[in-house]
C-alpha cells in the first residue's frame, strides 16, 4: 500500500486543475467542474490513500489559519466569520500549491488572482469552497460502498493531530481602512478605493 505524502497530495490538486483547464480558478459557477474532477481522481486511490488525503487536507488548511490571511479574506469577501474562513482556505487550496503557499506567506498576493479582481468589481467570481472535506468522503464511498469506516478513521485521527487552537500571526482591526491599506496595500487598492 502506498501513502499519500504532501507532494503527491498537491499533485492531485494540480491534476484536477489541469483536467478542468480555464475553469479551475472560480468557485462561483453552479456547474463548477473542479470538485468533481478532484473527487474522480481521489476515487482512483485505495481507501487508505483517500484517508491520507483527508488528513493532509486538515493539515494544509490548518497551516493557513493565520490572522493576516483571515483579514485579507475579510477584505475580499466584505466580511468573513469562522465558517467563511474555513471555506476561504478550502477554496485557496483549490487554487494550487504555488498560489496557496504564496498567499499564506503574503496575503496581499491574492490581488494577483483574476477571480479576486472579478470580486473587487462585483462581476461575480468566488474564491471560497464549502467544503473540501466532502470530496474525499464521497470518493471513499465510491471506492468502498460505505462511508462509516471513513468517518471512524477521521474521528480517530483528528484528536491526535496537532491543530491550532486559534489563528496565528499578527491581527489588526480589519474595520480600519487605513490599517488595511498599510498591511494589505494591493488588496486595499482593489476593495477600498472610493470608500473614503
Amino acid at each position: 500500500m502506498t501513502r499519500v505524502d504532501i507532494d503527491a497530495w498537491w499533485t492531485l490538486i494540480e491534476r484536477a486543475r489541469t483536467a478542468v483547464g480555464d475553469r479551475a480558478d472560480d468557485r462561483n459557477h453552479p456547474d463548477d467542474p473542479l470538485p468533481h474532477a478532484l473527487t474522480d481522481l481521489l476515487a482512483e486511490l485505495d481507501p487508505a490513500e483517500i484517508i491520507d488525503f483527508a488528513r493532509l487536507e486538515i493539515q494544509v488548511t490548518d497551516s493557513a489559519y493565520r490572522w493576516p490571511l483571515w483579514n485579507a479574506a475579510y477584505l475580499i469577501e466584505g466580511g468573513c466569520g469562522d465558517d467563511g474562513f474555513m471555506d476561504f482556505r478550502d477554496g485557496l487550496v483549490l487554487q494550487g500549491r504555488e498560489t496557496f503557499t504564496r498567499a499564506v506567506a503574503d496575503p496581499d498576493s491574492l490581488a494577483d488572482l483574476p477571480v479576486v479582481a472579478l470580486m473587487s468589481r462585483d462581476e461575480g467570481g468566488w474564491l471560497g469552497y464549502e467544503s473540501l472535506s466532502y470530496l474525499p468522503r464521497e470518493a471513499y464511498g465510491r471506492v468502498t460502498g460505505e462511508t462509516g469506516s471513513f468517518d471512524a478513521a477521521m474521528e480517530a485521527a483528528v484528536p491526535h493531530m496537532d491543530r491550532p487552537a486559534r489563528a496565528s500571526g499578527e491581527d489588526w482591526d480589519v474595520e480600519d481602512d487605513d490599517e488595511n491599506r498599510r498591511r494589505l496595500p494591493r488588496l486595499a487598492a482593489l476593495f477600498l478605493d472610493g470608500d473614503d
